[in-house]
């Protein structure tokens, strides 16, 4: 069975979990390459969502017309 997408919030808390479980350094060797292996799974998952919506953030500003123009991402951020 196919495992359900999280949403980035919770992937974002989980990897907060692991963090915490990993810091105590309590946890059995196996149990923490396997936690280690979430975890950069978690992370790669958190860094494309991220990605993508930076991807989809755009500026308006006034075109030469009065009328309102997107801006590409990466000019909105150098403004």
């Amino acid at each position: 069975m196919a495992q359900k997408k999280q949403s980035f919030e919770d992937s974002l808390a989980r990897l907060g979990e692991i963090v915490r479980i990993l810091e105590k350094g309590d946890a059995p060797l196996a149990d923490s390459l396997k936690l280690f292996e979430e975890g950069a799974g978690l992370v790669a998952s958190c860094t494309k969502a991220l990605d993508e919506a930076e991807q989809r953030v755009v500026k308006l500003r006034k075109g030469p017309d009065g009328e309102p123009e997107e801006l590409p991402f990466e000019e909105a951020v150098e403004q």
